[in-house]
């Protein structure tokens, strides 16, 4: 379910919260879906539990899981639309790529076939 790169610079509950996001916006992980506790996730990805339950900590205040006090962590109701007003906010970013990709002389063309591409792959 969920895998770690020991070799990333990219802190561990990061990576985790990513997957989880990644997930949430893929239908893999859908309302009310449970996560695996902390011990168990910990012991299956041999990580800290502290930096696990970091990682469902961070979930949490973002809304994507809710805590429920002796019966673990699910996925909440609005973590598709939190996710995705996320990723939508990407979109000025994709906008100063393309102005760089045009200006590094890239034809729009090439662009919209890229894109094309990603889209056919969904």
């Amino acid at each position: 379910m969920f895998t770690i790169d020991v070799m990333s610079r990219v802190p561990v509950y990061e990576q985790l919260i990513k997957q989880v996001e990644d997930q949430v916006l893929k239908g893999i992980m859908k309302e009310g879906d449970k996560m695996p506790s902390v011990r168990s996730l910990s012991m299956e990805l041999s990580t800290n539990p502290n930096t696990i339950q970091k990682a469902y900590m961070e979930l949490d205040r973002r809304g994507i899981l809710v805590s429920v006090p002796g019966k673990g962590s699910f996925i909440s109701a609005e973590a598709l639309k939190i996710v995705g007003n996320q990723s939508k906010e990407k979109l000025s970013d994709l906008k100063e790529i393309v102005r760089k990709l045009a200006y590094a002389g890239v034809s729009k063309s090439e662009i919209t076939d890229m894109i094309e591409e990603v889209y056919k792959k969904i």
